[in-house]
């Protein structure tokens, strides 16, 4: 059995923490680890600023959505030059073979509009449509004259000269489509305006 003294200089170095007479070794992480640690909290970071600021970057939704429009987009010659009266707005809404052009609408909507409307339509700064009060609006083809020259003193854009016609009357039946989608628990605005007729009455003045 050996009697040499141990030689301080051998030992692992502590930190100089006590806790219950325990002493905390001076064990650091390899550099390699602590980089890797580093790197993942910046990673996270970053996701979740994109997450918020660019969610069609990570959503896999939007892809598939972008996918869809794009092939309607594609099929856009069908339709020719719309008009942007009731019937042809009541068709899209009412028609099962023309309900497919609402996802042109649709992907026009959650491109430039849900910043203030909301994804699902009820509302952020703009009002609420998916319930049966309306500003500005009292038929179905008051909607795209919205959406083309504005309201409220350039509350709302005027969007005339930013989107080609069968746009706007596309993005006017999506968002016309919304009303009565809105139930008292989903949040929202709050009712602004006065209740209008239903869009089937509506379709003409």
């Amino acid at each position: 059995m050996s009697n040499q003294t141990p030689n301080p200089a051998a030992e692992v170095a502590v930190t100089g923490h006590v806790y219950d007479g325990i002493q905390e070794y001076d064990n650091p992480l390899p550099g390699w680890w602590t980089l890797v640690f580093y790197l993942t909290i910046l990673y996270s970071i970053g996701y979740l600023f994109i997450n918020f600021a660019q969610p069609q970057w990570v959503d896999s939704n939007f892809e598939y959505e972008a996918s869809v429009a794009a092939e309607l987009q594609r099929q856009f010659a069908e339709l020719g030059e719309l008009e942007p009266d009731g019937a042809t707005l009541m068709s899209f809404l009412s028609d099962p073979e023309q309900a497919k052009w609402l996802k042109v609408g649709e992907a026009v909507f959650m491109t430039n509009c849900v910043s203030c409307h909301g994804r699902d339509g009820s509302g952020v700064s703009g009002p609420n449509m998916t319930d049966d009060h309306f500003l500005n609006v009292a038929v179905l083809e008051d909607i795209p004259k919205v959406v083309s020259e504005g309201a409220k003193e350039g509350a709302m854009p005027a969007w005339g000269n930013r989107l080609g016609k069968n746009e706007i009357i596309l993005v006017s039946a999506y968002a016309a489509s919304l009303r009565g989608l809105g139930l008292p628990s989903a949040g929202g605005r709050p009712e602004e305006g006065k209740v209008i007729a239903p869009w089937s009455a509506a379709a003409s003045k």
